[in-house]
């Protein structure tokens, strides 16, 4: 219960952002505007920020970002599933089968604040900053339409991931900021976690469904539950405890990345079977990661 309370501000903020782009019109382009600040701008500024400023064990960051890596690797496997099991078309698995790993970084930091404060943050900075690039390459691989180097340079334009190594850059250079420079990044941060949020929440879409139907539950359940249990159970057989497991566990506990949607339209797939799954994992979310969350606290 402790744990649902901690993370009720969070999923009141994205349903804020849904009820807002469905009752006061502003507008698509405002919402897509919205979102390119909080990404290029504002969690850039909050990884940089958590990262540069928190005490970072790098030798013990090896086996967590390797139980991430391979609690993804499980999503992955499982996700393959779909295709004999479900027998969709190509395109379409190759829309959906993304969704069976990726993960909303918003939420992944904003929760992690919440529950674990300016270490949490560091913590899962590190965790998708090294996440990213595989989850990215992967899933445009799949789709199969763009060519190789297009991959790498969605990769290398990632803002996140040269925060969170600006971040790191600057703690083991011992760079302390000044106090003007940290008032400033801890604005930049505050402002990241409301806007970011409540953009997931815009981007919910419900109506039209799925064709898929079971094999959108299954990746529902595969994306909330069995890539939790893998990452406890990967975790512990690497050492992990404490924070670092809370984090490993937390991280596959999330919902499918918003951004899984703007691949699938660009490349060509099945958006709207994307979008039923982004939105229902995240819904679904707001009750399997306070279960998670207090789980692990209470064990």
């Amino acid at each position: 219960m402790s744990a649902a309370l901690l993370l009720l501000p969070d999923f009141a903020l994205i349903l804020l952002g849904y009820g807002l782009r469905r009752h006061l019109h502003l507008g698509d382009h405002f919402w897509t505007g919205l979102e390119k600040v909080v990404y290029y701008v504002l969690f850039p500024a909050l990884l940089v920020n958590a990262v540069m400023k928190t005490p970072l064990d790098l030798g013990a960051a090896a086996p967590l970002v390797l139980t991430a890596y391979l609690a993804m690797g499980v999503g992955m496997v499982l996700g393959a599933l779909v295709r004999p099991v479900f027998r969709p078309t190509p395109m379409v698995f190759a829309s959906v089968f993304q969704c069976s790993f990726r993960f909303n970084t918003y939420v992944a930091l904003a929760s992690a604040g919440l529950l674990f404060g300016a270490p949490g943050i560091a913590t899962m900075a590190l965790v998708t900053g090294c996440a990213v690039p595989l989850a990215n390459t992967v899933a445009v691989w799949m789709l199969a339409r763009h060519a190789e180097a297009n991959v790498w340079r969605e990769i290398a334009r990632n803002p996140l991931i040269w925060a969170t190594l600006a971040g790191l850059a600057l703690n083991l250079l011992g760079f302390v900021p000044p106090k003007p420079l940290q008032v400033f990044l801890g604005r930049l941060g505050d402002a990241s976690v409301a806007l970011g949020l409540m953009a997931v929440g815009a981007a919910l879409r419900f109506r039209g469904g799925t064709p898929l139907r079971g094999a959108g539950v299954y990746l529902v359940a595969v994306k909330l539950f069995a890539l939790p249990v893998a990452a406890l159970l990967l975790g512990r057989a690497l050492g992990l405890d404490g924070l670092n497991l809370q984090v490993a566990v937390l991280f596959a506990a999330l919902p499918t990345a918003s951004s899984a949607y703007i691949l699938a339209m660009r490349m060509g797939g099945d958006g709207q079977s994307v979008a039923w799954l982004i939105s229902a994992t995240t819904v679904a979310s707001m009750f399997t990661m306070p279960l998670w969350a207090g789980w692990l606290a209470g064990g």
